[in-house]
């Protein structure tokens, strides 16, 4: 089934000049890039996008690793992959979040590392389900920024001009 998913290549990555490797790995698996971007993160972005961990000890951590503050990048490189089965073809690639857990030949099993803090450097996020991959690509790209039309959306006038919204 044809799906979307999103992809952050995060700060670590971005700092490694992994980019071209990373999409370089991803391009073997044939799907499409139907959004691309590089988008400084806000502590706002950060935390709607980890709101699932907020209740975590390390929820601190991971925003401060998303928003780049420890590795002077504020930004990562978001991506939208469509294609059949993109998501679970993407997170095989991906590997394990844990790096030391993670095939030695995906992508954070080859450049994943455990800071000596214990926070995950797992180089790129991957949407885990179709759910979730539709709440992110939401969050994180707007539907004039996508070249597919692939969630509905409906048209506001904002300032005398037509916009599309998410619906």
């Amino acid at each position: 089934m044809r799906e979307a998913a999103l992809v952050l290549i995060k700060p670590d990555a971005l700092v490694k000049s992994l980019t071209g490797n990373i999409l370089s790995r991803i391009s073997s698996l044939e799907l499409e890039i139907i959004g691309a971007k590089v988008v400084k993160v806000s502590r706002e972005l950060a935390e709607k996008h980890y709101e699932h961990l907020k209740d975590k000890p390390f929820f601190e951590d991971v925003i401060d690793y998303i928003c780049g503050k420890q590795h002077g990048r504020n930004k990562v490189f978001a991506l939208v992959y469509a294609g059949e089965d993109a998501i679970a073809r993407l997170r095989e690639l991906a590997g394990a979040t844990n790096p030391e857990e993670a095939n030695p030949v995906s992508i954070r099993g080859s450049y994943g590392r455990i800071t000596t803090k214990g926070v995950y450097e797992n180089v790129l996020h991957v949407s885990d389900s179709q759910e979730t991959a539709e709440r992110e690509i939401k969050m994180w790209f707007s539907p004039e920024e996508l070249i597919e039309d692939i969630y509905p959306t409906k048209t506001t006038f904002l300032g005398g001009r037509s916009q599309q919204i998410w619906a």
